[in-house]
């Protein structure tokens, strides 16, 4: 998984973090999370602010 695959990336923390509303998450705590995902293979620096905005977005959108 690469930081491009927003929407894989918003269905695996929803089924990773299910309890949480992802509109609180501070971007420091998604990045983590992001790179803790099983399967995630990308550089680490590359998930920069509007790449975390995405996926947060994605995952809101995935709970709605």
């Amino acid at each position: 998984m690469k930081w491009s695959d927003i929407h894989s990336i918003a269905q695996e923390l929803a089924d990773a973090h299910p309890d949480v509303d992802p509109g609180t998450v501070r971007f420091i705590d998604l990045h983590n999370w992001v790179v803790a995902l099983p399967g995630f293979d990308d550089d680490h620096q590359r998930g920069g602010e509007k790449v975390l905005e995405a996926i947060q977005q994605a995952w809101i959108d995935e709970v709605d």
